[in-house]
């Protein structure tokens, strides 16, 4: 007598293409949202990407305007040029490394240092400072390679600001 009905073998036949058939139009659902995934993940690269080079060009600019100090300094007070140079010239080596000023940014307005090379060099330590707490600041939100260019400037800065600092008590004026 033969069985009629179904069979393990039909059954698990049937449960197979089933199956299959789910996966397979579960794939053509994916291919059509990665899709969408695909330009929203592009827009969010293209989003970080922008947001690394407002940071890079913040910090570009902030070591243009130390620069451009250091220059106002020189001019004011000519004898400190030589302990400065090494300094102003690292300084530009950093605003170089971090990509320069962005292309049509003015430099700063020049402002008027102090009367004694003492006090210029108190006020260029401080302006040192100031730009090595921005750079730290901004590691918060930068990316890797970004983090890691901003915390070395960050620490030659800091290290600036101690080297003026001695080298204003050095200052007979």
């Amino acid at each position: 007598m033969r069985r009629t009905g179904t069979t393990r073998r039909s059954a698990l036949t049937a449960t197979g293409a089933l199956a299959l058939g789910a996966v397979l139009t579960g794939c053509g659902s994916d291919e059509d949202s990665g899709g969408q995934q695909g330009n929203a993940s592009a827009d969010a690269r293209a989003a970080a990407a922008r947001a690394q080079t407002a940071l890079r060009a913040a910090a570009a600019r902030a070591s243009s305007s130390l620069l451009a100090r250091y220059d106002e300094v020189v001019t004011a007070h000519p004898v400190t040029a030589a302990g400065l140079a090494p300094l102003r010239s690292a300084v530009q080596e950093h605003t170089s490394a971090l990509g320069g000023p962005p292309k049509g940014t003015a430099r700063p307005a020049p402002t008027a240092p102090a009367t004694g090379a003492k006090a210029a060099l108190q006020a260029l330590a401080a302006e040192e400072r100031r730009v090595a707490d921005a750079h730290t600041q901004t590691l918060l939100t930068a990316g890797p390679e970004l983090a890691r260019l901003l915390a070395s400037v960050a620490a030659a800065g800091a290290a600036h600001a101690y080297l003026l600092t001695e080298l204003a008590k050095e200052s007979s004026s």
